[in-house]
């Protein structure tokens, strides 16, 4: 505990007086996309994207998972919900990574009886390993499942993420893009979902790659 407490006070001390004078403090946020991700220690999103505080509206939590929309709304749903319709944010990245203990609890079908909020929660993800077990052959190795289930976790999420009202309304508009990305922790990369190809691509500059179709044609083009 006294790491936390040392770190607190250096921050008070000598950065919080350099962040008053970026940004917007203070003020209104005003965070430019919003990051889905794992609550693992290992993956901190303002790192990985190399970020400064209040640019991005992160959410965290073990599989960085997106539960389907439902009348029980919980955090990550309002959460959305909040920076989508309020904050007017019109990018999302959900992010998983390599090595993922939910994952691997998925995968294994570890007995959670002590951990029942656990046990619950990657039920949301539970799509992904059926389509693992389903696509996979029989003798692919741990690691080969493992790594297939982190990526099809991420596009099970991604179609979670579409039955929210806001977030469906806002993509049919074409005023919000989904992503799609898996982090491998041991070589420090990206993959990016591409929905025209259909395949996970390595992260790269230019025209980001969507997770999502093309929004659809104006109710007019439709009917002519």
């Amino acid at each position: 505990m006294h790491r936390l407490i040392e770190g607190a006070l250096r921050f008070q001390a000598g950065i919080h007086g350099l962040l008053r004078h970026a940004g917007n403090p203070g003020g209104r946020p005003e965070p430019f996309a919003v990051f889905v991700a794992c609550s693992d220690s290992r993956v901190v999103p303002e790192v990985l994207t190399q970020r400064e505080p209040g640019e991005i509206f992160v959410v965290r939590n073990a599989g960085n998972i997106v539960p389907s929309y439902g009348p029980a709304a919980g955090g990550v749903s309002a959460s959305i919900e909040y920076a989508v319709a309020a904050l007017g944010i019109e990018d999302v990245v959900v992010c998983g990574h390599t090595d993922c203990g939910a994952m691997k609890a998925i995968l294994r079908e570890d007995k959670l009886d002590k951990m029942p909020a656990v046990s619950s929660w990657i039920k949301h993800a539970a799509a992904a390993r059926e389509i693992v077990e389903a696509t996979l052959p029989a003798s692919a190795d741990e690691h080969t499942r493992l790594n297939a289930l982190a990526h099809e976790n991420v596009l099970c999420q991604i179609r979670n993420l579409q039955t929210h009202p806001i977030v469906a309304a806002k993509l049919a508009t074409g005023l919000l893009r989904l992503y799609g990305w898996v982090y491998n922790l041991e070589k420090g990369t990206v993959e990016t979902f591409d929905a025209e190809t259909g395949r996970f691509v390595p992260l790269t500059l230019g025209q980001p790659v969507h997770a999502t179709f093309k929004p659809r044609p104006a109710r007019s083009a439709l009917h002519g």
